[in-house]
């Protein structure tokens, strides 16, 4: 009677159109009520103690330096270095688009933020070499998800928080997975450009203006070394980094590129508030709807029915991807995270499947999520950005949407791809 109160509400309002937060939340609170085994103060309690993490620090610091750093100047800069290397190629500024994306992605840490930052910029510039629209804003949208696969990576902050693991060993887990992903949607890019009749731009990079193209990106260039080496190397937290991102991204904004202006700063500042604000509240009451499942033990049954089914861990990633792709369609990552990871790691653990290998199993079949109505956040963006329509995006989407398929089956049953490297500097 819980679990049927508890999940037949929250699919409800979903459906009504309620917000994902107040869904969860009003959910939570009716089951607590019918159940009566804890008072409703549970509810605020849980909603200040969710939160109440160093871990978590990093999601509004990652969110505020990826807005600084895209208004900032640093997202032009990367695409003029993606010039000189790929403008020669049949598809040059599709393959330039996957790989700012790459190279975004290790700033931002948000899928939404990549495909905003790269589409305004990129989406005018293909239109005027005859890409088609929808092409363009479904390649960026695709390539967009890596915002949350390369880290540093909002959705792997909040699974390492849920799952109790290092947030650094994550980090370390999804960059061959991400390279992976962006090179060969890279490949993917320049294979339909050619079938699409696409040439080599027309302007052509003189070795001097190379040279010059890259002095000047080279703060651009220095972000992910700063922040990924300086957390690899010891030199400070995740959250410690994020917070260096943003002294970084004012700097350079402010003072080198001068990019930013001090009356743009209280929008910037304003909208990575209400995001952050908006992602907390998706945190909180995703965390309380976790902890009603464990009060009712529903996890732990789960976990004890699935044992005693299913023995072999390549069934159990087969059944586990379907479950968290259909659940990334319908459902917002982060609330998702929270809400399966107490659900899903008792199973896979219990079969020997590594916490890490999982959480990036998990982050990549949301990640896919981001590209799949009718909840697919990059794609809202890239037709927002692009101004064409949901379906064009849909369309143009749909050749990346099978390769990111093939992709996530080859990291779910090759875990070297994902432990490999955490394995190999001792962690």
């Amino acid at each position: 009677m819980i679990s049927l109160t508890l999940f037949g509400l929250f699919i409800l309002f979903l459906l009504v159109g309620t917000p994902i937060a107040i869904s969860l939340g009003l959910a939570s609170t009716a089951a607590l009520i019918i159940s009566g085994k804890v008072g409703t103060n549970f509810i605020p309690q849980g909603l200040v103690t969710s939160i109440d993490s160093f871990p978590l620090m990093a999601v509004p610091f990652f969110i505020l330096s990826g807005e600084l750093m895209g208004q900032g100047g640093l997202s032009q800069r990367l695409l003029n270095t993606g010039k000189i290397f790929f403008g020669r190629y049949s598809g040059g500024l599709a393959i330039i688009a996957v790989a700012t994306c790459v190279f975004f992605a290790a700033i931002s840490g948000s899928g939404p933020a990549t495909v905003a930052a790269i589409g305004a910029i990129l989406f005018p510039a293909m239109a005027r070499e005859g890409y088609r629209p929808s092409f363009s804003a479904g390649l960026v949208a695709s390539a967009g998800s890596l915002g949350v696969i390369i880290p540093p990576s909002i959705p792997m902050v909040i699974y390492a928080t849920s799952a109790n693991v290092s947030v650094t060993k994550m980090f370390m887990a999804g960059i061959i997975p991400g390279l992976l992903i962006g090179v060969s949607l890279i490949l993917f890019a320049w294979w339909q450009s050619r079938r699409d009749g696409q040439k080599p731009q027309s302007e052509r990079i003189s070795g001097r203006e190379a040279l010059v193209i890259l002095w000047d990106a080279k703060w651009a260039l220095l972000v992910p070394v700063i922040i990924l080496g300086g957390i690899y190397g010891g030199i400070f937290t995740p959250t410690e980094a994020a917070a260096v991102g943003v002294a970084y991204g004012l700097i350079v904004g402010l003072f080198i590129y001068r990019e930013l202006k001090l009356r743009t700063l209280y929008k910037i500042f304003a909208s990575a508030a209400l995001t952050t604000a908006t992602v907390m509240l998706i945190v909180g009451t995703a965390t309380v709807f976790g902890r009603v499942l464990a009060i009712e033990r529903i996890p732990a049954m789960l976990a004890e029915l699935v044992t005693e089914t299913v023995s072999n861990p390549l069934v159990l990633l087969a059944i586990l991807n379907v479950l968290l792709l259909i659940i990334g369609t319908f459902m917002e990552t982060l609330a998702a995270i929270i809400i399966m990871t107490p659900i899903l790691l008792p199973l896979v653990t219990a079969l020997g499947i590594s916490p890490e290998h999982f959480g990036i199993i998990m982050i990549v079949n949301l990640a896919i999520g981001m590209v799949t109505p009718p909840v697919g956040v990059n794609l809202f963006v890239a037709s927002r950005v692009a101004q064409i329509s949901l379906t064009d995006v849909i369309r143009g989407a749909m050749r990346p949407l099978v390769l990111l398929l093939i992709l996530l089956l080859i990291i779910t049953y090759v875990p070297g791809l994902s432990l490999w490297l955490p394995s190999l500097l001792g962690m």
